[in-house]
Formats: structure tokens, C-alpha cells, sequence
């Protein structure tokens, strides 16, 4: 029996591209977007197909099974294996060509469909398969579960979009598929000359979305042309590897109207779309209120508890439509971003459906049956009666005018009555869909979810024939073994049986990566920041679902073997910018940094830290002794010569402040502006930023808060957020200096606490309650805090700022954007005049980040990704630059030729000038 130390050195010995089996490249790849755990024995990026064929060869040699792996967006298991998984990613990712006139393209399986899609929109095409993974899936994944998404009621299945294949099988023959026998491996044409019966009567009366099992060999009976390549979609990497395809384009239609049809309920919606087919529409997708968030429910959507989304080739179809349909309400959506918003609240159902409204967690597993149209809304009556039989929670949506519905159900998958609850569900669900003429997968394929029961949906002899089909292609059963064809039992491999018992809310969090690859996207513009590092990087490891991987696999102890001190782990997260992008862009909330500072941590308790940990972490206690000796000027100075050891040589150091905010604030005593009786006193936070870095900007909150007729106040003594201690890790730290603070503010009046610098009103609103939950006055003071804008708003809503009338560009920071919100902000600069959106993405100073050796390409491709190319973009216009931050206008003037300002600085040049107590 080969070793994987001696296969790991054959296969580096005869591929070009990279071999890989270390802690980290297995601990990566041992899940994907499932309830699934299996761990590979290493992973291969073959560079070719000729490295494919060889790494084929050498592991049928080696006895090794293999399991082929694009975006990992799998939801049923079928993107994990025991043995060599090829990562088709790194290399062939390739569009290699395009044909406008005959509308098609030839594509290498690695390839984003999103990069497709781009390129060949401005031929006025695309690719019609569209699944809401769009931004990461793969086209190689796609025809292994023969993706469909919102659009299959128009342009069909991946399957019908595929017009021949290059696969190389196990053991590293090569064939090219296409339509007819030639090129076919050899026994197939026999197999089905000798069960035309069985393909005739055993796959008869089937519909668009019978995914399920190699549910489409009935493509090869001669009557259907002989499709091979047809038949080899969605066989889910079990009988061979795509190293190329070549896919049919669509038309794209050049002003598409989306109707959204308001229903009464979910089962009135149901109900009504297929009656909506004869229309032809492009898309009737469903989803009920319970799914959308409150805001969008209030705002874009139409009156009802259900919508259907139908998108039209034009705004005169859209109108028929709507007038033939029987909704209650509608509203038709012909402005390209309008329709944009809309669907992204679609898209993002995803991920929403995975959080219960308690807040607990809902898993795949049934996330896409299908049944007949016509069928859909019984369907779903009956779904959710079975659902309240076995005290379930799940909330169904999907393409409802193709009769799939995705869901994600609360099963407990950990305990074994959860299990035991968990398998009988399945069985039970089963055969409702087969009672409804259905198929147990409608797009994303079987896996080991629910390959077991397809016995329940076809007979004998198809299964059989299943399984013949399988060993033409892979006699040696090394295709992704356990899928499909003798499969794996549904409630084997689960991946939460690997964590430990009782392993606290790092288990929980880590867990709660499903593992949908939001966070992979590469997508430019929008509000988005997640997740910064990857976007930089490319690399798995740096993506906020990489991460959660390697966290999961430490707590584990199988492959991460060494704990808290995990070198793997350490290395993922050292470019994690700490930016909280996934705390509101992942759709379970994952929170990358909150884990960061805990691993931290661990990691370093009872060593010695690495310098920048003492210098940038303890920052506040080094800056206020300082200031306390009055070294500000000699400190600058030496720092511009050299900067201090253990941190990074390529950026300078912001020069302190010679007068700091709170020393300013003492020397006026008695000049603040008095107010009329009855004004509201807010406290102004001296966070360390604006303290010691900016003090020009409490300066300006000063003048803007009195302006609009608040009492303003200033904390007796230092007090720290501890956002520098968080994000080193130094945690028990952070919780003396947080108690200290709370302390000091004892003897101080309730009062609303105006917090300038983002990321500390983040700190304090959400990691001060966390690191302190049995400490009443943490709770107190994070309910307190209010952004500088929101304190206007709440507490000065008569005041009129001064109008600036200009544009802004520049950043929002990525904290507000995460934990804060922005609309307050956003209703005070058109307050204001000032006009223009404000850069998405990460600055990528964030803080420490920027200053820490071996950071600083990354903090500098964050930049030049949305924010330096917004700046060059608005210069035209003159524009007011505008970042809350104090890191992103750090980052701003040291990488661009512009200067940025506080949002107080910009209202308070507009106030009328005051005499010297305001001035510098």
C-alpha cells in the first residue's frame, strides 16, 4: 500500500503544478457549503490537463480515490473526499476563447462564472445557468451538479447549455464528449443498447429539474440524439475530471423589466406561478416575508406576507403580465440598480435562510427538491406540516416556476436524538417529493445528503443501472467514491461531530460557516467589505471561510494537531485586517476578527509577544505617557529617522499631536458656548485617535455639537475602548483597562456618549458588553454610545448644518459599515449638500494592520482596489474628501496626494468663524 508521503512525492515528481499535503492545504478543503466532513489525504492544483491525466494515473496506481473541487460551493457533500482533492481553481481558470457569431465559448472548469459572464457581455450575451453563487462558482462545478439557477425557466440546465466536454477519467485515459458515440468510453453504447427499457420507462416523465442520481442518461437513447456530454452533467465528479467545455451562450435581453408580484402567502404565490409560464418569462422566482429582512420588506418590495420576482424581456411584456396575474400588489422595476437591490435581497436568501428569527442556526441538507409546478403549492402545504410534525423550522424559497424550492431546516446535528430526528425527516421528506412526481435534488445534486434514498425515487433496475453506468467510467470506483452510487449513509461524516463538546462560542462560530463562499467574491464596488485580504490575495487561506476552516479543523485536533498554537492557523490570520467586513457581509455573521483576538490570545499566553503587540497594542498607555512628558515634538522627530523596531520600515509613523484634545478641552473652561435650558449634555469621547493623532477633529465636534445647542462634556481622566488591546489579542488586558474606564465613568452623569473614530463606538458597542457580559455598566455605556452623526440626529433634530453644496468622495469605515450603520451619516451630509457615494471595501491601514512587518503589499492592494481609484476618479469635481477614520485618512494622505477630513471638520469649516478659544 502507497503511503501519502510516498504519493505526495511522486505526484510533485511528474506535475507541474503544486502538491500539497500539510496541515493546511488538507484542513482547507476537508468541507465545503455542507453538513460534511471528510479529510483529504492532500490536495493538487494541477496546472494542465496533461498534470490532471498524470495525477489521475499516479493516484489509480497508488490506490488513492479523488474528488474534484471548484469554488467548494457544494451544499450535499459532494466537494469533500478521503483522498487527493484536485483544486481546479489555482490554474485552470481560463476563458480560452469566445465566439460571438456562433455563441459559444470554450472554458477551463476553474473558471467564476461571473468571469464569463463579464466577458462576453459586451457581445450582448451570456451564460444562462445562473445560480445566486454567481460571484464564486465555478463552470466546472456547475455541469458536476448541473447548476440551474434563477433563469433555468428560459435558458434550462447547465446540461442544456453544454455542448461537448474534455474529461479525463481514473487512471488517466482521455475522452472528448459531445453528441453521438464517437469518443464515448469504451462498453458505454453497450450498456445502453442492452437497457433502452429501463431508460425508456425507469427515467420516463421526468421535468426540467430532475437533477437527481445521473438522472440525465436518458440523453443517450437515440431518440434524444445520443447527448454523452448532456448525460455527463451532474454525475457530481464521480466518473471522471472537466479539463474543458465548450457551452452555448445566450441572447441576453438588452432591457429586462423585473414585476414583483406581492401575495397574500407563500402557498398563494406557489399557486400562482405556474400560471405565469405561458408568458414566457426569464425568471418567477419565490420567497415568502419571513425571509427578507425588515427594511427591505418596508421598503422596495411591493404589500404582501410573498413575492414572486418575474424578470421580462421588456417593459410591454412586464405589463401584460402583471395585468394577467392575480396578485394583490405589484411593482414593476425597469431602472437596472433598482433591480440590482432587489435581487441581491434574493441572492442573499442563501445565507438568510440559515439564521432561525430566534437567531439560531438552520442547515442544508434539503436545500433544493423540486417538484412539478403545477404541483409547488400542495407541495408546500404538506412541507410545512411535516416540518411541524417533527418541531422543524425552515423557510422555503426558490425558483417557484420550476417547482424547486430551497430551504434550510434547524436539525440538531449534534445530539444523537437530533440525528435520529434529522434521518427520519429525510426519509419521510423523500417520499413526499416522489409522492409528487418530484426529484430529490433540483440543482445542486445529491452528494451524500441524499444520494441514500434514491431508491425511493427510482426503481431497481434504474439504480442498477446507476451503478453500471458508474463502473463503464470508473471500474476502480476512484471517482469520488461514496457519491451517488453506493453512497455513504446521510447521517455519516457529519462535520460538527468533530468539534469538542462544550467548546464555547469560538465552536459555535466556526461552526456556523456553512460555507456558501460569500466571502470568495471578487466583485468591485457596492457597500461590501468582506473580506479584504482575500480579495488582495486569491488564496482560500486568507478568506474569511478559510479561516473558520482552520479554526474548525484546531478545535478538532485531527489535522490542525497542535492546538492554540497552530502555526497554520497563525499564518491565516496574520492578514486578517481585523475589518469586521464579515460580521454584516457573511450571511451568518461570521466575525473573523472577534475569533482573531481570541486565537491571539491563546496563542501568545505565556510567551512573548512580537514587538508590534506592545507598541501598537498598548498604544493608548504609551501615547498618554508621552503626552505626560511633553515628548511629543523630540518623539516625532526621532520617528521620522527611524522607525521603532518591529514595525515596518515601508510607511512613516503619524506624527503625534503637540497639544492633545483633552488638555485643549481643560485650557477653555468656561468658554463653552452656553446653551438654553433644557439642552440635551452628551459626553465626547476622547478616544486615543482623536486624543493625541487628531485633535483638530474633537476640536471641530466641539464647535459643531455647540452649534446645534447640545451641552457637551468631556470624561475627567483617560479612558480606552480597548480596540488596541482586542486586536493584538491581549484580551485580559483589554478587560483591566475596560473595568478601569468604567470605573472612571462612574461619578459621571447618564448621558449619551458621542464617539468621533468608528472603530472605538464599535469597540465599545459590541466588544466591551462581550469581553464584561456580567458587568451592568458595560451594558449601559454601549447603549449609550452614539456616532457623531446619530447624536445630531437623535438629540439636535432642528438643527440645520451649514450647507457646503460640494461632492465627497473618500471612505467608509469599515467598522461603521459592519457594526455602526451609515444611514444616520448619510441623511446629514444631503443635509449638508454634500453629494456622492462614499468608497466600499477596506482602506486597509485598519488600524495596527498596516504598521506590522511583512502587511504591507496587502494593506496597500486594499487601497488601490475601490478607494485610491474613487479619489482619482471624483478629482474632476473637486471634490471634499471625507473619512471618519482616523486609519483611513492615514492611509489616504500617505498613498494619494489628497488630505481627508472628519465629517465634524467639514460642518465645522462651514460654521460661521468664532473667535480663539475654536482655533488650533
Amino acid at each position: 500500500m502507497t503511503s501519502p508521503g510516498e504519493l505526495e512525492r511522486t505526484l510533485r515528481s511528474q506535475l507541474r503544478g503544486e502538491v500539497d499535503f500539510g496541515a493546511a492545504a488538507r484542513a482547507l478543503t476537508t468541507m465545503d457549503a455542507s453538513n460534511y466532513r471528510r479529510v483529504p489525504a492532500g490536495v493538487v492544483a494541477p496546472r494542465d490537463a496533461g498534470d490532471v491525466a498524470a495525477a489521475l494515473r499516479i493516484c489509480a496506481d497508488a490506490g488513492f480515490p479523488v474528488v474534484p473541487r471548484g469554488g467548494g460551493t457544494s451544499i450535499a457533500g459532494q466537494a469533500t473526499g478521503v483522498g487527493v482533492v484536485l483544486d481546479l481553481t489555482r490554474h485552470m481558470n481560463a476563458l480560452v476563447s469566445v465566439d460571438p457569431v456562433a455563441r459559444m465559448a470554450v472554458v477551463q472548469p476553474g473558471l467564476v462564472l461571473d468571469r464569463l459572464r463579464d466577458a462576453v457581455r459586451p457581445y450582448g450575451l451570456a451564460f444562462g445557468p445562473d445560480p445566486s453563487t454567481h460571484a464564486r462558482c465555478t463552470l466546472g462545478g456547475m455541469i458536476g451538479n448541473n447548476a440551474c439557477g434563477a433563469h433555468s425557466v428560459a435558458w434550462g440546465t447547465t446540461a442544456d447549455n453544454v455542448t461537448e466536454l474534455a474529461v479525463t477519467a481514473y487512471g488517466g485515459s482521455s475522452y472528448r464528449l459531445g453528441t453521438g458515440w464517437a469518443g464515448a468510453p469504451e462498453g458505454l453504447r453497450e450498456l445502453v443498447a442492452g437497457n433502452l427499457a429501463v431508460l425508456r420507462t425507469g427515467l420516463a416523465g421526468g421535468f426540467s429539474r430532475r437533477i437527481s442520481g445521473y438522472g440525465g442518461l436518458d440523453a443517450l437513447l437515440p431518440e434524444r440524439g445520443v447527448g454523452v456530454a448532456r448525460a455527463f452533467c451532474g454525475s457530481e465528479g464521480t466518473l471522471g475530471v472537466v479539463t474543458e467545455a465548450v457551452v452555448r451562450l445566450v441572447e441576453a435581453p438588452r432591457a429586462p423589466v423585473l414585476a414583483v408580484l406581492g401575495y397574500a402567502d407563500e402557498s398563494a404565490a406557489a399557486d400562482a406561478a405556474a400560471g405565469l409560464l405561458g408568458a414566457g418569462p426569464l425568471t418567477v422566482e419565490g420567497m415568502a416575508r419571513d425571509l427578507v429582512p425588515g427594511a427591505a420588506a418596508a421598503g422596495p418590495l411591493p404589500r404582501g406576507d410573498a413575492w414572486l420576482f418575474v424578470e421580462m424581456r421588456d417593459e410591454g411584456a412586464a405589463r401584460s403580465l402583471v395585468r394577467g396575474a392575480d396578485a394583490a400588489h405589484s411593482l414593476l422595476v425597469t431602472d437596472p440598480a433598482g433591480q440590482r437591490a432587489l435581487w441581491r435581497i434574493r441572492e442573499d436568501a442563501a445565507g438568510t435562510a440559515t439564521r432561525t428569527p430566534d437567531g439560531g442556526m438552520a442547515w442544508p441538507g434539503w436545500e433544493d427538491c423540486a417538484v412539478p409546478p403545477a404541483r409547488l403549492g400542495a407541495y408546500l402545504r404538506e412541507f410545512r406540516a411535516l416540518l411541524a410534525a417533527h418541531g422543524l423550522r425552515g423557510t422555503p424559497y426558490g425558483h417557484f416556476g420550476e417547482g424547486c424550492v430551497h430551504v434550510r431546516i434547524d436539525f440538531d446535528l449534534v445530539t444523537p436524538a437530533g440525528i435520529a430526528r434529522f434521518r427520519s425527516f429525510s426519509g419521510e421528506l423523500a417520499d413526499l417529493v416522489v409522492s409528487h412526481g418530484g426529484s430529490l435534488s433540483g440543482e445542486h445534486g445529491d452528494g451524500q445528503a441524499r444520494a441514500e434514498l434514491l431508491p425511493r425515487m427510482y426503481g431497481p433496475e434504474v439504480i442498477s443501472l446507476f451503478g453500471a453506468y458508474k463502473d463503464v467510467w470508473d471500474p476502480a470506483g476512484g471517482m469520488n467514491p461514496g457519491m451517488l452510487v453506493r453512497p455513504a449513509r446521510l447521517d455519516e461524516n457529519l462535520r460538527f461531530a468533530a468539534l469538542p463538546p462544550g467548546g464555547g462560542e469560538l465552536s459555535h462560530g466556526v461552526a456556523r460557516c456553512v460555507g456558501v463562499a460569500k466571502c470568495r467574491t471578487t466583485e468591485v464596488g457596492g457597500p461590501g467589505v468582506m473580506c479584504p485580504s482575500y480579495r488582495a490575495t486569491g488564496e482560500e487561506l486568507h478568506s474569511t471561510r478559510g479561516r473558520a476552516r482552520l479554526l474548525h479543523e484546531m478545535l478538532a485536533g485531527e489535522v490542525v494537531t497542535d492546538g492554540w498554537r497552530s502555526r497554520e492557523v497563525a499564518e491565516a490570520l496574520d492578514l486578517c485586517l481585523s475589518c469586521k467586513g464579515c460580521r454584516s457581509d457573511c450571511p451568518v455573521g461570521v466575525d473573523m476578527a472577534a475569533y482573531k483576538a481570541e486565537f491571539l490570545h491563546h496563542h501568545w499566553s505565556g510567551r512573548i509577544r512580537p514587538p508590534a503587540h506592545y507598541l501598537l497594542g498598548g498604544l493608548p498607555r504609551l501615547l498618554r505617557t508621552v503626552a505626560l512628558l511633553r515628548a511629543a515634538a523630540p518623539l516625532n522627530a526621532a520617528a521620522r529617522r527611524l522607525p521603532p523596531p518591529g514595525l515596518t520600515r515601508d510607511r512613516p509613523l503619524p506624527p503625534l499631536a503637540r497639544t492633545p484634545f483633552t488638555r485643549w478641552w481643560r485650557s477653555r473652561a468656561g468658554e463653552s458656548r452656553p446653551q438654553g435650558p433644557g439642552a440635551t449634555a452628551v459626553t465626547l469621547w476622547p478616544d486615543t485617535f482623536t486624543e493625541y493623532l487628531s485633535p483638530h477633529t474633537g476640536r471641530a465636534a466641539v464647535r459643531v455639537l455647540e452649534a446645534a445647542g447640545l451641552e457637551v462634556t468631556v470624561p475627567r481622566g483617560p479612558v480606552c475602548c480597548g480596540l488596541t488591546y482586542v486586536s493584538t489579542g491581549r484580551l485580559d488586558r483589554a478587560r483591566t483597562v475596560l473595568r478601569r474606564t468604567l470605573t472612571r465613568l462612574e461619578g459621571a452623569p447618564d448621558r449619551p456618549v458621542v464617539v468621533l473614530e468608528p472603530s472605538c463606538a464599535a469597540a465599545l458597542r459590541t466588544d466591551l458588553p462581550a469581553l464584561l457580559p456580567d458587568d451592568p455598566r458595560a451594558h449601559r455605556l454601549a447603549a449609550a454610545v452614539r456616532t457623531f452623526a446619530e447624536a445630531l440626529e437623535q438629540y439636535a433634530p432642528h438643527w440645520r448644518p451649514p450647507r457646503l453644496d460640494r461632492p465627497v468622495a473618500g471612505q467608509t469605515h469599515c467598522h461603521q459599515h459592519a457594526v455602526l450603520g451609515d444611514a444616520a451619516d448619510r441623511r446629514l451630509r444631503e443635509r449638508a449638500g454634500l453629494t456622492g457615494e462614499l468608497s466600499g471595501g477596506c482602506c486597509g491601514l485598519a488600524g495596527n494592520f498596516g504598521f506590522e512587518p511583512g502587511h504591507h503589499a496587502v494593506s496597500v492592494a486594499c487601497a488601490r482596489e475601490q478607494l485610491l481609484p474613487s479619489l482619482d476618479a471624483a478629482r474632476d469635481s473637486g471634490p471634499a474628501i471625507l473619512a471618519d477614520g482616523f486609519s483611513c485618512r492615514t492611509q489616504i494622505a500617505q498613498l494619494s496626494p489628497y488630505r481627508a477630513h472628519h465629517l465634524a471638520e467639514l460642518l465645522a469649516d462651514g460654521l460661521p468663524i468664532e473667535g480663539p478659544a475654536d482655533s488650533p
